[in-house]
């Protein structure tokens, strides 16, 4: 049996704001196998983030156990996180997060810098990254002479060039047009497929949900809600609040106007 890539166990987080405890998530317990794909639903302030903060290594629980990749990262000091995360974990953002003064070499470059690789194994490694993502013609480019897709493929070259085992998405396609969106979507299935990488995703997008994602996990509250393969949590949801929310999610993605970057 396939041992689980990442484990959160009876995890809650707490945040102080004066004297007031605030819970943001509460008794979460839920795994991602190598290889798979899980995605994250629910309305802004039901967790989501924190969730995907702590499994990222980028926050730690307030009690309950979070293993990822075989570290207790709860246990684990500020040094050792930085290290396991730089080992193990890709980011991939909304907004690309490009630093604008760099090329596009010299962003996917960047984590590198933090490695003990010499500059020929840096350079085989960025160069390996950006022809993966179809930008081989591109490498000198600043992001400002990049569409959003390319931006994006930038970003996605950047997160994979450490060859992590886990890579956290939040919204990922949701600055990119519906076409754009589509390529990145069969961009991130072939590379995830190829590398067997496990994926950990934020979106409200159904059509990016049901193209990627193995299962479904929804949240409120800091708790699950419903959690299932994602056609029957998508389509046939068991729970009054995942109805309500799929039909918000499904009258929104109607609504959209398609003012987004290309």
């Amino acid at each position: 049996m396939t041992e689980s890539i990442v484990q959160v166990i009876n995890v809650s987080r707490e945040f102080r704001r004066d004297q007031i405890t605030i819970p943001v998530l509460s008794g979460m317990n839920l795994t991602v196998d190598p290889g798979g794909y899980l995605a994250l639903m629910g309305p802004s302030g039901s967790g989501k983030t924190t969730l995907l903060n702590l499994i990222a290594g980028l926050d730690r629980p307030t009690s309950g156990s979070v293993i990822v990749c075989g570290q207790d990262l709860g246990r684990s000091s500020e040094t050792e996180l930085a290290k396991w995360r730089s080992r193990h974990v890709g980011f991939i953002f909304q907004m690309y997060n490009l630093i604008p003064v760099l090329t596009a070499w010299e962003n996917v470059e960047l984590p590198l810098t933090l490695t003990s690789l010499s500059r020929r194994e840096r350079d085989e490694h960025v160069r390996t990254a950006l022809q993966v993502v179809g930008l081989g013609d591109r490498m000198d480019h600043y992001p400002r002479q990049l569409s959003g897709g390319q931006e994006q493929r930038v970003a996605i070259a950047r997160a994979l060039v450490l060859k992590p085992r886990l890579v956290v998405l939040d919204e990922p396609t949701s600055a990119l047009d519906v076409s754009v969106q589509a390529q990145v979507v069969e961009l991130l299935r072939d590379l995830q497929a190829k590398h067997r990488l496990a994926y950990l995703f934020i979106s409200h997008d159904l059509r990016v949900v049901r193209a990627m994602a193995h299962r479904v996990v929804v949240l409120k509250d800091g708790r699950v809600v419903e959690e299932g393969e994602t056609e029957a949590v998508v389509g046939t949801p068991q729970q009054p609040y995942t109805r309500a929310l799929m039909a918000a999610a499904f009258d929104l993605a109607a609504a959209e106007s398609g003012h987004v970057r290309s």
